[in-house]
């Protein structure tokens, strides 16, 4: 993970816990941050590909928005089907380093936000960064798929 961030231009280290940061609320914990902060990817199931979308941690999909925006129900992947289609466990699953024919799409509930905290691929890591080296470090597409909260 550290490789694929330094050559993608992020310059800090990745942050590593003695403690699982697998849910919203531990990694606002071990972060010492709200759990609005953390920067929550799930995997979805769409009819002609799998992709990642990237949250708000207190946001939750809005299910018509989703169709509106990918064009059938939202489908969130099993936690096999995830490891499968990211190649990260469920509770580290992040936006980087992911298979080509995976698509990072981010809610635009993380643009409040200055820097938020996605996973870097265990259960127990996370990745300080600003909303924008997000954006241009994933090549995510921005949609409007959240509840509001």
């Amino acid at each position: 993970m550290e490789i694929f961030l330094k050559q993608h231009g992020y310059d800090k280290e990745v942050i590593y816990f003695n403690q699982s940061s697998a849910t919203v609320p531990l990694a606002a914990v071990a972060l010492g941050v709200s759990e609005a902060e953390i920067a929550k990817s799930l995997t979805f199931l769409l009819k002609e590909k799998n992709i990642v979308l990237v949250m708000c941690g207190t946001a939750r999909v809005d299910n018509k928005k989703f169709k509106q925006a990918f064009g059938c129900k939202a489908k969130m992947a099993t936690a096999q089907e995830t490891l499968q289609i990211t190649t990260y466990p469920v509770g580290g699953v992040c936006p980087f380093a992911l298979p080509d024919e995976v698509q990072v799409y981010l809610d635009i509930s993380l643009q409040r936000f200055e820097r938020v905290f996605p996973a870097a691929g265990t259960a127990a890591s996370a990745v300080d960064i600003t909303v924008k080296a997000l954006e241009n470090i994933t090549g995510g597409i921005w949609v409007d798929v959240a509840k509001e909260e």
